[in-house]
């Protein structure tokens, strides 16, 4: 196969990605929007591996005066050849290779503790003082201001020259070039919502108000900036008194189609690969997000699925997504869900909607003073999807989705996991006791009791009840559990073999009934599906003694049971 253009994985740099000559799909109109728009400060909102640094770093490449190691400044402009932005006018190109910039990304601050967090932050912004250390040569700075810029790059400053120090630099990008700055911020929120997560969110907190308002806030120095994170973080005053901050979220329609990729440019790209036939797969897999009222792809998941479809690494999509990043917002859900939310995910899981209000000014300190929190935060983050919107009693409420199957792939793999770990703390001497004694009323309140308790997480009920029941069987000693396996004329559900042929084995037969009247009956029906189908036959023939078989029928929350003995 010919395969004309590399598929960019994991590519986050523009020159990279044109220069290498990756398939690249054309974003460069954002930069017309943003000249246009001419605001001071503009906040992207959007998902994780939706685009954001490879966004970053084509501003960077277009608007940057870059000066090489030579102090010769560098022409950037064939990185552009053939991009929409050239056909925009000359009122946009003017503006190329026009103005120093800083550009700092946040997206590696992902350390256990403040201090290691605080030095990895001062890391990357120490090496943008040294990409522009040419700012030293010659009489531009004064003697002071070439101190200060020697203590940053020695690590001899104190916190607050650290704290100060993109101002500090854009005011002397600025004095050097005669040109105000360009400030890029690349995912600011990761150190907040790591050090949410590590127990030092306060600290990290002043650390980065003190960091941006510096930057941001009365800068004469400053052209514009454009900052990316998935949540806008503002009510613990990161953005204190910022009122030139233009947030653009998921919810707005304004700059919908820059982050993640559209129907047309996912029709090219398959085309452009001849893989247009799993274009039904790409879209039931990674299609279903909205901003704004424009349908958008995960980007991250398509151009793998299209990579290891070419070189025919997979038959079938996969959840890439899930994969990038820890989901802990989705844990946190979970492990603190009360009996209201767990029917909500349910609803959910089942493809159902929610309502909830939504509001974009939340922190990560907040996600428990309102249970509402929580579902604003997933929906920011990509785990949810808007599908209507209405305005009640001065609060916007969004009707939310699971966008599409990957993503409900992670609600159900952290669930399963979630309820994993929580049997493995649980006593289950009870429990193990009713199934060997066979009492089915301590059996039947047992499995009650930890079915009002758990989320049903299996794209089907049947699926998730004999997970469910594993689960619960999983800790038990002495035995050996088998899981539809052929035996007989067919396929049993669940069989515990003893070691000690002197102890009874089981086999137990699952039903489920969408009616509590039908439970006693279809009980009746597993029992002899067992014997019917001869599902005793190999225990038989192996010697065991005892053979105890259950019919278990599931309804909802609720379960029945019934039992036999073959002596």
């Amino acid at each position: 196969m010919d395969i004309r253009k590399a598929i960019p994985i994991g590519v986050e740099s523009y020159k990279e990605m044109i220069g290498s000559d990756y398939y690249y799909i054309d974003k460069t109109l954002l930069i017309m929007d943003l000249l246009t728009q001419k605001s001071k400060v503009t906040l992207f909102t959007r998902p994780r591996r939706f685009g954001k640094t490879l966004a970053q770093s084509m501003l960077r490449t277009f608007f940057e005066e870059e000066i090489d190691i030579e102090g010769k400044v560098v022409d950037n402009s064939w990185y552009f050849a053939g991009k929409k932005i050239m056909e925009a006018g000359e009122q946009y190109i003017f503006h190329m290779g026009k103005y120093p910039v800083i550009f700092l990304s946040m997206k590696s601050a992902k350390q256990p503790d403040f201090d290691i967090a605080y030095h990895r932050i001062l890391t990357d912004i120490i090496s943008e003082f040294e990409r522009h250390a040419y700012l030293l040569e010659g009489n531009v700075l004064t003697l002071s201001q070439k101190k200060l810029y020697n203590a940053i790059l020695d690590h001899t400053a104190g916190m607050a020259d650290y704290t100060f120090s993109l101002k500090f630099l854009s005011d002397c990008l600025t004095k050097y070039h005669h040109q105000k700055t360009i400030i890029l911020i690349d995912e600011y929120d990761v150190p907040l919502e790591n050090a949410y997560f590590k127990g030092y969110y306060n600290q990290m907190v002043d650390f980065m108000r003190s960091l941006l308002e510096s930057a941001l806030k009365t800068n004469d120095s400053l052209q514009f900036a454009v900052i990316t994170g998935c949540l806008r973080i503002s009510r613990e005053s990161i953005f204190t008194g910022l009122n030139n901050l233009e947030v653009v979220s998921v919810l707005d329609e304004n700059y919908a189609e820059h982050f993640g990729f559209t129907q047309d440019e996912i029709n090219s790209l398959l085309s452009f690969y001849n893989v247009s036939h799993i274009k039904d797969d790409v879209k039931n897999w990674y299609n279903g997000y909205l901003f704004g009222d424009t349908e958008i792809y995960n980007p991250w998941s398509i151009i793998n699925y299209v990579k290891d479809t070419i070189y025919h690494n997979t038959a079938f999509p996969k959840p890439y997504w899930s994969n990038t990043s820890s989901n802990n917002i989705i844990q946190e859900l979970v492990v603190k869900a009360d009996s209201s939310t767990v029917q909500e995910i349910e609803r959910l899981l089942a493809g159902e909607s929610i309502k909830k209000p939504v509001h974009e000014d939340i922190t990560y300190g907040d996600i428990y003073q309102s249970k509402d929190n929580l579902w604003n935060f997933l929906f920011f983050t990509g785990y949810l999807k808007a599908v209507d919107r209405s305005f009640q009693s001065d609060m916007i409420y969004l009707e939310m989705k699971i966008p599409n199957r990957e993503v409900r792939y992670i609600y159900n793999n952290t669930i399963k996991e979630w309820f994993y770990r929580k049997t493995e703390a649980m006593d289950f001497s009870a429990l193990y006791h009713a199934v060997f004694s066979g009492d089915t009323e301590t059996l039947e309140n047992f499995l009650k009791k930890q079915l009002s308790e758990s989320i049903s997480f299996m794209d089907s009920a049947e699926k998730f009840y004999h997970g469910f029941l594993l689960g619960l069987l999983g800790s038990l000693q002495g035995y050996r559990k088998k899981s539809n396996l052929e035996s007989g004329n067919g396929r049993y559900d669940i069989t515990l073999i003893p070691y000690d042929e002197q102890q009874p084995a089981v086999i137990l037969e699952l039903k489920r009934a969408k009616k509590f009247m039908d439970m006693e009956k279809l009980c009746q029906e597993a029992l002899q599906q067992i014997d019917e189908k001869n599902y005793a036959d190999f225990l038989i023939e192996e010697g065991y003694s005892l053979i105890m078989k259950y019919g278990i029928c599931f309804c909802k929350k609720s379960c029945k049971v019934k039992i036999s003995k073959e002596l």
